[in-house]
Parts: C-alpha cells; sequence; structure tokens
C-alpha cells in the first residue's frame, strides 16, 4: 500500500486479537503495557476526566475532528497509552498498530501562579483536590480555556506514523479521549503532563508540629482573667493540706498506671485486628479502599496489573510471596492520600 492510500477494512475481533499479540511481546521485552478500558458508552465519568475531554472540543479546531476517535476509544483500540512530563506515549490498533506522540508545552510559570493564587485557600486536602470536590469558583478558575490548567491547541503538538495525511486523524482523536478516560483514575497525570505540583494547590492543610509544640509554653490563665473572659465571678481557692495533697497524688498516679495499661491492652488488640489476610477479596476490598485502579495498585504492591487481577479473581487465602504480604500489609495502614503520594514517587 503506498503512502496515502486507506487501508483494507479489518474487523474489530481481529484488529484486538493482533494487537493482544504484539502488546504480550513488548511485555516480554518489559515495557510496561497502559491499555484505556472504556466502560459503556461513557468515556469519561470523573470531573477530571469529563473536564479535559469539555476542554477540548470547545475548540473549533477539536470539535469536528475529535468524534472521529470516540468509536476507537470505547472498543478498547487503544492499547498503551502513558504519561509523562510534557509527553503522552500510545499505541492504537487500526489496520495496523500506529504509534502516536502528543508533545505538550508546560504550563507557564505566570499563569500557574494565577491559578495558585486564585485557589489560596479554597482546596482543602489531597483528596479534595483528586476527587475534583471543590466550589464553582475553583472549578471555573482551573477549567478557564485560556487562563486554566488545560492545554489550548496551540500547545499540542500531534503525531501519528498512520497513512492520514490529517493533522489529527481518529488515532490522534482516540488517544486525546483515552486521556480523560486515564484522568478518570488518576488526575495527577495531568499536574505531570503540564508540569507543575499539585501539591502547591493545597493550602488548608493542618501544621500538626506546630499545633502540637509548646515545650515550657503553656501558661495558665490567671483567675482574674478567667472572669473577665466569662463574666463570672471566680471563688479563690483553698490550698489543700499536705496529707490530702499526697493522697490525690497517689490516686492520680494509680489512675494513670491503670489507663496505660489500658491504653498498652487495646493498642495490642487492634494490631491484632489489623493484621492483613491475604484472600481476593480483602485485595479488592483495600484497592478500593484506597481508591486505586488496578495499575496503581500494583504499582504500590511491587507487582504487575494483571497480578493484582489474579489476585482479585482467586479464591480463598492467596498463597503469596513474603515481599508480596510484606507490601500489602504495609498498604493497609495508608489512607487514599498516603497511597496517593507513595506510588507518585515509585514513579
Amino acid at each position: 500500500m503506498s503512502y496515502g492510500e486507506w487501508a483494507p477494512y479489518v474487523p474489530v475481533a481481529k484488529r484486538r486479537a493482533k494487537a493482544a499479540k504484539e502488546m504480550n511481546k513488548l511485555k516480554k521485552k518489559g515495557i510496561e503495557i497502559e491499555p484505556i478500558e472504556v466502560q459503556g458508552r461513557k468515556i469519561a465519568r470523573t470531573f477530571w476526566g469529563e473536564a479535559w475531554c469539555n476542554h477540548l472540543e470547545r475548540f473549533s479546531d477539536y470539535e469536528n475532528r475529535l468524534p472521529r476517535g470516540r468509536t476507537y476509544v470505547r472498543n478498547g483500540s487503544v492499547c498503551h497509552l502513558a504519561i509523562s512530563k510534557g509527553k503522552v506515549e500510545a499505541i492504537v490498533s487500526g489496520s495496523e498498530l500506529y504509534r502516536i506522540n502528543i508533545n505538550i508545552t508546560p504550563l507557564s510559570a505566570n499563569r500557574w501562579k494565577n491559578v495558585r493564587k486564585q485557589c489560596a485557600g479554597q482546596i482543602g486536602s489531597m483528596l479534595e483536590l483528586l476527587q475534583g470536590r471543590f466550589s464553582d469558583n475553583v472549578m471555573e478558575i482551573v477549567t478557564d480555556q485560556n487562563k486554566g490548567l488545560f492545554p489550548k491547541p496551540s500547545e499540542i503538538k500531534l503525531a501519528c506514523d498512520c497513512p492520514d495525511w490529517a493533522e489529527m486523524c481518529k488515532h490522534i482523536a482516540a488517544v486525546l479521549y483515552g486521556i480523560g478516560a486515564r484522568l478518570d483514575h488518576q488526575p495527577e497525570l495531568l499536574f505531570l503532563l503540564r508540569n507543575v505540583d499539585h501539591e502547591e494547590l493545597i493550602t488548608a492543610e493542618l501544621d500538626i508540629q506546630t499545633a502540637t509544640s509548646g515545650k515550657g509554653k503553656r501558661r495558665r490563665l490567671a483567675e482574674a482573667d478567667l472572669s473577665d473572659m466569662f463574666g463570672v465571678d471566680m471563688e479563690e481557692q483553698v490550698k489543700p493540706s499536705r496529707k490530702k495533697r499526697v493522697a490525690s497524688r497517689i490516686a492520680i498516679t494509680s489512675k494513670k498506671t491503670v489507663k496505660k495499661k489500658a491504653v498498652k491492652k487495646t493498642i495490642a488488640v487492634k494490631k491484632k485486628k489489623k493484621a492483613f489476610i491475604p484472600t481476593a477479596a480483602a485485595v479488592t476490598k483495600l484497592r478500593k479502599q484506597l481508591m486505586m485502579n488496578a495499575s496503581q495498585f500494583a504499582k504500590l504492591a511491587g507487582v504487575s496489573p494483571p497480578t493484582v487481577t489474579n489476585w482479585e479473581n482467586g479464591r480463598g487465602k492467596l498463597n503469596l510471596r513474603q515481599c508480596n504480604l510484606d507490601a500489602l500489609a504495609k498498604a493497609a495502614k495508608l489512607t487514599p492520600e498516603q497511597a496517593i503520594r507513595k506510588v507518585k514517587r515509585i514513579r
């Protein structure tokens, strides 16, 4: 077939089989394959995924061309899609396997500074940020067509090795929608793509160290201050006798000893209860509890995504290696926020 001619039609089932074979070859070479899997007709379902797709569809350069890729991304033709700093690399199954490279200009320092300034004090935690749970005002800021976080067409460079002469072929269109689907599960990748640190948007976290430190600085309010503060008269306290003071100290010490023993016993019981039993149901529950997809959870556990799938499809207690057991036990003690940060460091 010469360049510019249309390739003969290949049924979807046949394309999938061929693509699966090629992906397995790449896996054997040690390449991590990250396919896009869309459930149902809707490509993106969360705030970040929908915001990405809606943003691109608002530009006249894209609105007439993007629909060409919807069928491709829905039927699983995006075999691989990897996002890194300012770059998206993908493989799409068509008449042949085509490689797509998308380069995106980093967010300018001034634009990022402006977004941070406008969002200051309005995003309380990492969980709120990644789940897109914030006010209409913040949503308008981050999704602004010209001043927000998403790239404009002039900031996106597209390339596909298929014979289609159009700047945006259906394979590229499928990948652009695939990015939206990926942001559904890994919204932090948008910030990686724009080369900015999403943690800089969070300004309302408590400084626990400052709140709890107070060595030698705690002072009791004088009775006169308490009277002024609450508008009541404070009775003058009578100094207790030495015998009563000694008895009081003994009682307090005894209570503290009993309390410490009770706390130790409670901690021991809790630790015993929290022991992670590696069953298929327990692995699935832990992954959902950490709000992760199979790819993210696999990184956290130090295994491949297919291994996680095999674990979750297993029966009874899983026979795992000690290193896997240790990784799952550690993961069970993490919050979703801590788990996301750990996966980010693994990258």
